[in-house]
């Protein structure tokens, strides 16, 4: 079934550079998608507000999705955390501290474990349906060859982690359902800007590239494809 068949609802969490054009892509594909942007910075009206630190507020997110008229079939998760005004990624040991840790683990791990849960109870095991989730490159242990960053790298490799696992557990409960773990590509924006400048000529994506490769790798997986962990360019990242 193309993109433009695809029927229900969708949610795209995070209203960054990434997660408003995946939701402008689909509601130009897939016409028959309702599709529903959910973050702390929302200014459309039909958005849904959820705070992904706050427990409280997916009580609240769970309750907006209990009203929806049509079953749920796709949701995406493009929240992350990497660097703020306070704290950059730490270069060597010395830069760690505790704080820093726990945010980049609360918002890139533990969220989106937090996010499946809240939706598992909506999820319709006779339909298709998708949950993808973003993670990054610099996540995979086998892949590590540089260093630093700790708590960025070891708060992706979590998260692969819990959606591995989720997607196990999924597997026997909803035999249509597939979870991904993917990573973007360098795209531009807030959260990459500051580290633009080692990235190869041609390799820094806008977000508009970037949704659109990730809408292909979801529209061309199958419940075979569950719980693997892929590039922009559907190629396979080790573990």
């Amino acid at each position: 079934m193309g993109i433009q068949d695809w029927q229900g609802s969708a949610l795209v969490i995070g209203a960054g550079g990434i997660g408003k054009s995946l939701s402008e892509f689909l509601r130009f594909n897939a016409p028959k998608l309702d599709v529903i942007l959910c973050g702390r910075n929302i200014t459309n009206q039909k958005g849904i507000y959820l705070d992904l630190e706050n427990d409280d507020s997916f009580i609240s997110f769970e309750k907006e999705i209990s009203f929806f008229k049509n079953p749920l079939r796709l949701v995406i998760n493009t929240s992350g955390f990497l660097h703020s005004e306070h704290s950059k990624p730490e270069k060597r040991l010395s830069h760690i501290n505790r704080s820093n840790s726990i945010k980049n683990f609360s918002v890139n791990s533990i969220a989106p474990i937090l996010i499946a849960k809240s939706i598992e109870k909506f999820i319709r095991p006779e339909l298709p349906f998708s949950f993808a989730s973003l993670s990054a490159r610099v996540g995979s242990i086998g892949d590590n060859k540089l260093g630093g960053w700790y708590s960025y790298r070891a708060s992706k490799a979590a998260q692969n982690q819990f959606l591995k696992t989720l997607s196990i557990e999924w597997k026997r409960k909803f035999p249509n359902t597939v979870v991904s773990i993917l990573h973007p590509g360098t795209c531009d924006t807030k959260l990459s800007k500051p580290f633009q400048s080692a990235v190869p000529k041609g390799k820094l994506f806008t977000p508009e590239q970037s949704a659109k490769y990730l809408i292909n790798i979801i529209s061309d997986q199958t419940p075979s494809d569950t719980g693997k962990f892929l590039a922009w360019d559907s190629s396979v990242i080790p573990w």
